[in-house]
């Protein structure tokens, strides 16, 4: 099965970001969403973003891009710099 990337727009910037298989803290199996973010102009820091609860929190809410969004807005509030090297950025979030 191929990767598939795809791109977003936050605030006029343009990332690339794709679902992971596995979210990257293993408390939160089996019901989590979990996908990596990266500016998708120039390589920097990686935001590896996993949300908590049910399909049902995430669906019933927004669409999967519209979480997106919202992460990299919270990561970025929290100190992620996507245009600066470095390692990647953890954001954990139970419920949106």
């Amino acid at each position: 099965m191929a990767v598939l990337n795809r791109l977003i727009t936050v605030d006029g910037v343009v990332y690339r970001w794709r679902v992971r298989k596995r979210p990257s803290h293993p408390s939160l199996l089996p019901l989590a969403l979990a996908f990596a973010v990266e500016r998708a102009d120039r390589r920097g820091a990686i935001l590896l973003a996993t949300v908590g609860g049910t399909p049902g929190d995430w669906i019933g809410t927004a669409t999967v891009p519209a979480l997106v969004a919202t992460m990299v807005r919270q990561a970025q509030d929290q100190g992620w710099h996507p245009d600066e090297p470095g390692p990647a950025f953890p954001l954990r979030v139970q419920k949106l």
